[in-house]
């Protein structure tokens, strides 16, 4: 299905958030994810359905000076 991820139409083949952050290779935790511009707990990533034209955010801290 097509989504936009960060501003880029992309098609993907996860249903749920959990599993695109997998087919993305995300690991780890120190990250957000917004979905259709309401933030995602953690906690529900693995319910959290996604369906087509959805936006979605993923959010990674960065240092800086």
């Amino acid at each position: 299905m097509r989504v936009t991820i960060n501003g880029e139409q992309r098609d993907i083949a996860a249903l749920r958030v959990d599993a695109l952050l997998s087919e993305l290779d995300y690991e780890g935790t120190h990250f957000a994810v917004a979905l259709n511009f309401d933030v995602v707990p953690k906690a529900r990533w693995a319910e959290t359905e996604l369906k087509a034209g959805d936006e979605i955010e993923i959010i990674t801290p960065r240092q800086g000076g």
